[in-house]
């Protein structure tokens, strides 16, 4: 389990939602609050979010984009290579860290250990905060009120009320369809 953050994905009514909260710890200790863990890439058209460490995260990010931008923004094909490299590159190896990334029509969660996993059904999450985040996230998708960036909000916030690791300043990003 990656301790530090709590990033959730949402799919409604053709809107993806991808939120992520701020806090940075170092051991027990709060580092930051209002760190920025979702972000768009590939002009706007991929939503990413990362768990673990900062600096994994970026160079993770930065390889991603890379990858996006060698296949024109394909979500599967630039994921599967970037996990490609991160488990045979003998330095991205050792990274610690796990990402969501999605577009209009498809959530991936991609991990160091040659994972590239298409969840079921319209949540998805990872990190410290992941099951309370997500638990929510799935009540809230069982009643027909709110959209996919009212149901991340809310899920986000509640998770940071029960993992010490998440906060509730949320950084959402939104792709309407």
């Amino acid at each position: 389990m990656m301790r530090g953050t709590t990033i959730l994905c949402v799919r409604r009514n053709n809107t993806v939602a991808m939120a992520g909260d701020g806090q940075v710890t170092l051991g027990e200790q709060v580092i930051k609050e209002g760190a920025r863990k979702v972000r768009r890439l590939y002009d706007g058209k991929i939503l990413t979010g990362f768990a673990g460490g900062t600096a994994d995260a970026m160079t993770l990010l930065e390889r991603f984009e890379k990858r996006l931008s060698e296949h024109s923004g394909n979500l599967m094909r630039a994921a599967s290579e970037l996990v490609k490299d991160w488990r045979m590159d003998r330095a991205l190896r050792r990274l610690e860290a796990m990402m969501l990334a999605a577009d209009r029509t498809t959530t991936l969660l991609l991990s160091g250990s040659g994972d590239v996993l298409e969840p079921e059904g319209n949540a998805c999450a990872i990190g410290s905060g992941a099951g309370y985040a997500l638990a929510a996230a799935r009540a809230f998708l069982e009643s027909p009120e709110g959209g996919a960036e009212d149901i991340a909000r809310r899920s986000l916030t509640i998770a940071s009320r029960i993992c010490i690791y998440t906060n509730d300043s949320i950084t959402l990003e939104v792709l309407e369809g």
